[in-house]
């Protein structure tokens, strides 16, 4: 049986995400064998990476491996593998370790990575959040911060060790913003001796003229004003020109800090260049309408990777929820596909949208209704433990969150470091 031949059409998943689980998920039942193919060997709940960030939950509560998602699906087969490049008229794909994978389909969900928009010299000290090792990286960075200044005897240093900065007004960088004062004022304030942690000061920095462009305006508002409830300090129309060891550089003006995090930008994953079809300046690929690439209708772009314009003619949200529909709708297609039938056209069902700033503290916006404070936020919790991948983490991360709502204690607040590290971004004293 071993040596048996599979006949069965091949569908070749590029990519562990949110698409490309849903994607392979979606075509349990259907007569192909499928190879998804990931970097690493889980599935990560990226919309509460900030959590980890922040100390807020452990990696292991919003991630999950991925061979234990699908274990029970049997035509599945998962490779933790590196996908590097891709013969697109052979139908062939090839891993860094020289392996080739042939295919009769193939679904491109590769995601998206950081974009320093041609600063990638900034990437070291300001490091991005897309995935589980840099939420860990930057949960470190911050605890160390407030370690250091415990034992710092410069009182101008020790303000500096104190001092976060935030770099982009969009859903993460809000949720981080929040997140991280709340931990300064609430969760640490009766932690250390010397120092008094809710003095920390944490910047938001938005080049734009105002935080969230892809909320309506008094949400984006009633936004501004809990985050400075926080005691968040927000910028918009704020330029970041340098980002050095310890300084972020506004023009004229230097802010003297121990973490930075940006979160400002993304562009999709390098991969999408190995498809040799045209992008878009964010290195999207241009898809047809059922989400196929021109000149070849066996392959399929879905999530970050993909640039399709809504019908208000931008490009469709970075967003879990419209790399989910995209797989479901490319499954169809495929199903379709093998009986001689025509591909299915996407169409996008928004189903809202909505941000945490903090404890009793979100913005949202569900079709015309329009939400903010304690309201938004309990919707907000209950969106995010219902899309949780596994029972467990549902529980887990439900009690967890009950426990820090009752108490304001983290638990996850765990430096794995030795004490010769320092911080990522170490300060230093202007003169």
């Amino acid at each position: 049986m071993g040596n048996d031949v599979d006949l069965r059409p091949h569908v070749v998943v590029i990519g562990g995400g949110f698409g490309g689980l849903i994607a392979a998920e979606s075509l349990a039942s259907a007569p192909v064998r499928v190879t998804l193919v990931d970097r690493t060997n889980h599935h990560t709940f990226q919309p509460l990476l900030y959590q980890v960030a922040t100390a807020g939950l452990s990696p292991a509560e919003i991630a999950q491996p991925i061979r234990a998602i699908v274990r029970n699906q049997p035509n599945v087969t998962v490779l933790m593998a590196e996908a590097v490049a891709l013969d697109l008229p052979g139908r062939a794909l090839y891993m860094q370790d020289g392996e080739a994978l042939s295919w009769d389909f193939l679904i491109v969900a590769c995601g998206a990575e950081t974009s320093y928009f041609g600063h990638d010299e900034w990437a070291a000290p300001a490091p991005g959040l897309k995935s589980l090792r840099d939420a860990i990286d930057i949960r470190e960075r911050v605890l160390i911060a407030f370690e250091a200044a415990e034992r710092e005897p410069s009182r101008e240093l020790r303000e500096a060790l104190l001092t976060f900065v935030v770099i982009g007004g969009g859903p993460t960088g809000v949720e981080l913003a929040g997140a991280l004062s709340e931990l300064a004022k609430f969760v640490l304030d009766r932690d250390f001796r010397r120092i008094d942690p809710s003095a920390a000061a944490v910047h938001l920095i938005e080049a734009g003229p105002r935080l969230l462009p892809s909320f309506p305006t008094d949400l984006a508002e009633s936004a501004v004003s809990q985050l400075r409830e926080l005691g968040v300090v927000v910028r918009t129309g704020a330029a970041v020109t340098s980002i050095e060891p310890g300084v972020v550089v506004l023009g004229d003006e230097r802010i003297n800090c121990s973490t930075v995090v940006w979160a400002a930008g993304v562009r999709a994953a390098p991969f999408t260049k190995a498809l040799g079809v045209p992008l878009d300046k964010l290195g999207r690929v241009l898809v047809e309408k059922d989400l196929g690439v021109p000149g070849y209708p066996r392959v399929f772009v879905i999530g970050d990777a993909a640039r399709l314009d809504g019908k208000d003619g931008k490009p469709l949200p970075g967003v879990s929820p419209v790399a989910m529909q995209q797989a479901r709708t490319v499954a169809k297609s495929i199903r379709r596909l093998l009986v001689g039938k025509d591909a299915v056209t996407f169409e996008y069902f928004d189903k809202g949208t909505m941000a945490t700033i903090g404890r009793r503290r979100a913005i949202a916006m569900i079709d015309r209704m329009h939400m903010s404070g304690f309201i938004a936020w309990m919707a907000w919790l209950l969106v995010h433990i219902w899309y949780l991948i596994g029972f467990k983490n549902r529980i887990v991360v439900m009690i967890t969150w009950a426990w820090s709502y009752v108490t304001y204690r983290r638990g996850a607040r765990i430096i794995t470091r030795d004490s010769t590290s320092r911080t990522g971004s170490p300060v230093r004293a202007d003169t």
